[in-house]
C-alpha cells in the first residue's frame, strides 16, 4: 500500500510568554525564532518546517494573544488572529504552571481565542506546557475541565518545550493530522524566513534581553548592508537599531557602549551558528521618532498593511 503525502499549516495560538517560541524551536530542533521572558517578543509570525517522510508541516508562531490597546500592539493582535486563515490544524498553548496558581479555570482573555477556533472546522491540540514545573496535578484539573468544556473536541497534551516533556506524543498527533497535500518545501529546509529576517531578531532578541523593562518595545531592528563577497566564508552585517527618542539612544548604547557591545557579540555568535561561519557584525544606533506610529517603516518590518 503506498503511503500518503501530507502537508499543511499548524498556527500556533496562546495569550503573551505561554512558550510558543521555546516550543517551536524544539519541535524545528533549532532556533528559528526569538525566546524572552518578556511578553510580545514575538511581532511577525515565525514559519518553521518539519519534514518527516511523507509528511511535512509548516508551523506559524504567531504573536502572543493580549488586551493591550497602545502602539503596536494591535496589529500583534491581528497578526495572530490571521494567521488562522492559512490553518489546517491549530495547536493552542497554555502555560500550565500559571493556570495552576489560578484555580479557577480558563482566564478572559482565553474567551477570544477559544470563539475563533471552537467552530470545529479545524482540528484543534492543545498544548499545557510547563507542566514539568507543576508539582502537584491536581492543580491542574481545574483548566483540563474548562478547556474540555469549552473545547470538547480538542485533544490535551501536558508538555514542557524547555525540558522536551510529552513533545513527541504531541507531534506525532499534530502531523497526523496533516490534509493531504504535495510538500511544498525540500526536505532539508527548516523555515521560510530570509536568513536577514532572521539574523535581526536575533540582535533583537539580545536587545530583549539586555535592556530589562527599560524600553524593549521601543526598539526595531533592520538588516542595512549584507556582504558575502568581498571576504570568502566572512560574512559582513550591517544592523541598524531603532529607537522612537532621543533619549532612549544612550540606554540602548550602555555606558562606554559596553551594552551594545555586549548585544553585537552575543548576537553575532548566535548569527555565526545559524550560518555556519564567520561573521562580522556591525550595530548602530539610529532615531526614528514614533516609529511604532510610522505605517510605511511598519510594512517594511512586516507589520501592518
Amino acid at each position: 500500500m503506498e503511503n500518503v503525502s501530507r502537508f499543511g499549516h499548524v498556527v500556533m495560538l496562546g495569550p503573551t510568554n505561554a512558550g510558543k517560541s521555546t516550543l517551536l524551536n524544539r519541535l524545528i530542533g533549532q532556533k528559528i525564532s526569538i525566546v524572552s521572558p518578556k511578553p510580545q517578543t514575538t511581532r511577525n509570525s515565525i514559519s518553521g518546517i518539519i519534514t518527516q517522510g511523507d509528511l511535512q508541516a509548516v508551523f506559524l508562531d504567531t504573536p502572543g494573544l493580549h488586551r493591550q490597546k497602545r502602539g503596536i500592539a494591535p496589529l500583534l493582535l491581528r497578526s495572530a488572529y490571521a494567521a488562522l486563515g492559512q490553518a489546517d490544524v491549530v495547536l493552542l498553548i497554555l502555560d500550565a504552571a500559571q493556570y495552576a496558581r489560578r484555580l479557577d479555570g480558563l482566564a478572559p482573555d482565553l474567551r477570544p481565542i477559544v470563539k475563533a477556533v471552537g467552530d470545529g472546522r479545524l482540528p484543534v491540540l492543545i498544548a499545557l506546557n510547563k507542566a514539568d514545573v507543576v508539582r502537584e496535578k491536581a492543580r491542574l484539573l481545574p483548566v483540563l475541565a474548562a478547556v474540555s468544556e469549552a473545547l470538547p473536541a480538542a485533544e490535551l497534551f501536558p508538555i514542557s518545550a524547555l525540558t522536551g516533556l510529552g513533545v513527541d506524543d504531541l507531534l506525532t498527533a499534530l502531523m497526523s493530522r496533516l490534509p493531504e497535500g504535495a510538500h511544498q518545501f525540500d526536505p532539508d529546509e527548516v523555515s521560510t524566513a530570509p536568513v536577514r529576517f532572521l539574523a535581526a531578531e536575533i540582535v533583537r532578541e539580545k536587545l530583549f534581553l539586555a535592556l530589562g523593562e527599560e524600553l524593549p518595545y521601543s526598539t526595531a531592528v533592520t538588516i542595512e548592508d549584507w556582504d558575502e563577497r568581498s571576504k570568502p566564508g566572512l560574512t559582513k552585517i550591517r544592523a541598524a537599531i531603532h529607537v522612537a527618542r532621543e533619549s532612549h539612544k544612550p540606554m540602548v548604547i550602555g555606558k562606554g557602549g559596553e551594552r551594545l557591545k555586549d548585544v553585537g557579540q552575543k548576537a553575532r555568535a548566535d548569527i555565526e551558528e545559524m550560518l555556519g561561519g564567520q561573521v562580522f557584525l556591525e550595530l548602530w544606533v539610529k532615531v526614528r521618532p514614533d516609529w511604532t506610529d510610522d505605517r510605511a517603516f511598519l510594512r517594511d518590518l512586516g507589520l501592518g498593511q
